[in-house]
């Protein structure tokens, strides 16, 4: 006999039963299966997008020198410091 014999198991469920109830428990399962049912048609959706996709031209350049220059991140330049605690008042 194992930790979770099938007995446990019986004594959980009915507890789990009394707990949350049977209608709660039909609508968490319901809507669990709902889910489910989502995420495998996103997933399926994922992999036909990738088929269905053509590749695209790609943009021209401006006329303009200035947008050869690729954009430089900006960055703050700060250091840190420590602060000091306030003295209590006791």
């Amino acid at each position: 006999m194992g930790i979770f014999d099938w007995k446990h198991w019986v004594v959980i469920l009915i507890v789990v039963v009394l707990v949350f109830g049977t209608k709660r428990l039909k609508n968490l399962g319901s809507d669990l299966g709902e889910t489910i049912k989502g995420f495998r048609k996103a997933m399926n959706s994922d992999e036909d997008k990738p088929a269905e996709a053509q590749p695209q031209a790609p943009a021209q350049p401006a006329a303009n020198a200035s947008t050869d220059v690729p954009h430089k991140p900006q960055t703050i330049d700060a250091q840190a410091q420590r602060v000091e605690e306030p003295a209590r008042k006791d």
